[in-house]
């Protein structure tokens, strides 16, 4: 059900963070997670499923309108020299909800009915309600300011955030003449109805196939079965503990947000298409190593490859959070431009509940029909995926967000996009020179 809200939200998300500004947009989100939340909570009296229920979908639905306004503002806001560190780092805060839900699960594990089930229901306030608060306080995104006529408001922002108060920095002038020069004053997102920015030309097609593919293939790596299935893959590996699940879910958990935050540093450093690709790979190998040691356990039943089968699984949930995690957030967002950023992050949240309500009904089926040969799906369609990746995927490192525009209109994208407008900057992130550099696939 929480999927299910999540995709009837598409209509009124791009309405939502592109009208009233990327901060009421999560503000709108975080309120109707809030209430989708009461609604759970509150029926443990007449425990009635179909509140319940209800609340799930009010929860989609804010999950959809609140993850597709929080990178937008994030990406929109940081400063271009750490635009890939920041927004990766911004993805990074799931496992930390995950670890909050997970151990809130565990240590409710002996307590008394109700309580066992609604702690960790009402703790699904926490996160929303930081999010409301803390959007009263920080300032709009300077693009959203600009194209709605604001445009002394978002110098202001350059000048303070980006200038570090200097209104002649070359940050602040290069920015404020790129979005001049790109940026849509009477585009389709001042349009709540027009949604003709994603496909008007071969460029914006482009765009919304890239971030729709990230959305679905970050789903379709396996991890999101792990992560909402992994009692039952414990259940195939013969621990069945459901203290010793609760352990190994947070302890999961943590391994996510250590790693996560460690590929976010490296999103700049390795770059976007080739992090995607090889982390790709390397979720492909993890996924032969859990399906040998998976069959081998399920001949033989041995505790030795039990415990190999959990150890797989934690290897490639580090893998997968090294690359994954981060590139979910800063990739389809990046991709986008303006006009259609609000509405785009939308249909990635479309693919992201689509991929996931697929994840959700088809992976336990295929777990109880063909057991471990299940992982060897993912193995295969991990390595379809690093090749559609290699083929397709454009670089957008070392690039501002409305320069990218050019590498879309390119005839080949992928390819233009390794012919590098590379920053020389000082240590103060200063603009010494620009220039252009070949990178070789």
């Amino acid at each position: 059900m929480n999927q299910i809200g999540g995709i009837a939200a598409l209509p009124f998300v791009g309405p939502a963070i592109d009208t009233f500004g990327r901060r009421i947009g999560m503000i709108i989100g975080g309120v109707t997670i809030t209430l989708g939340v009461i609604f759970q909570g509150t029926c443990v009296s007449n425990r009635n499923i179909g509140q319940f229920m209800g609340g799930r979908f009010f929860m989609g639905m804010g999950i959809t309108l609140i993850a597709s306004a929080g990178p937008c503002y994030v990406i929109e806001v940081s400063h271009p020299a750490y635009r890939g560190v920041v927004t990766g780092l911004y993805n990074v805060f799931w496992p930390v909800g995950a670890i909050v839900a997970s151990g809130a699960s565990r240590g409710s594990h002996d307590m008394p009915s109700p309580i066992t089930w609604t702690l960790p229901v009402w703790l699904q306030m926490l996160f929303p309600g930081i999010v409301v608060v803390g959007s009263l306080f920080i300032p709009e995104s300077p693009r959203w300011l600009y194209t709605n006529g604001k445009m002394d408001q978002a110098r202001a922002f350059l000048v303070k955030y980006h200038g570090n108060g200097n209104p002649n920095s070359e940050w602040v002038t290069l920015q404020m003449n790129e979005y001049e020069q790109y940026l849509e004053l009477e585009g389709a997102d001042k349009r709540w109805w027009d949604y003709r920015a994603l496909f008007k030309d071969r460029a914006s097609r482009y765009r919304l196939m890239t971030n729709c593919l990230t959305a679905l293939f970050g789903q379709w790596a396996g991890n999101g079965a792990v992560s909402y299935f992994l009692s039952a893959v414990l259940d195939a590996a013969g621990i069945t503990d459901s203290t010793t699940q609760g352990n190994l879910f947070v302890a999961m958990n943590a391994v996510q947000i250590i790693i996560s935050g460690i590929g976010s540093l490296f999103v700049d450093k390795i770059g976007r298409r080739p992090m995607l690709f090889w982390v790709n790979v390397g979720c492909c190998i993890c996924w032969i190593g859990v399906s040998a040691v998976a069959g081998i356990q399920d001949k033989t039943g041995s505790k030795a490859s039990s415990v190999a089968t959990v150890a797989m699984i934690y290897i490639f949930q580090a893998v997968y959070s090294f690359g994954w995690t981060p590139l979910q957030a800063l990739y389809p967002v990046e991709v986008l431009s303006f006009e259609m950023r609000a509405k785009g992050m939308a249909f990635s949240s479309l693919f992201v509940n689509f991929g996931t309500l697929v994840n959700q009904f088809g992976f336990p089926v295929a777990l109880e029909k063909i057991k471990w040969k299940t992982y060897l799906v993912f193995m295969v369609w991990c390595a379809v995926q690093s090749g559609i990746i290699w083929v397709l995927m454009p670089e957008t490192k070392n690039r501002t967000l409305e320069e990218l525009d050019d590498i879309f209109r390119a005839k080949d994208p992928r390819k233009a996009s390794t012919e590098k407008k590379k920053l020389e900057l000082d240590a103060n992130a200063n603009i010494l020179a620009v220039g252009r550099e070949s990178e070789v696939d």
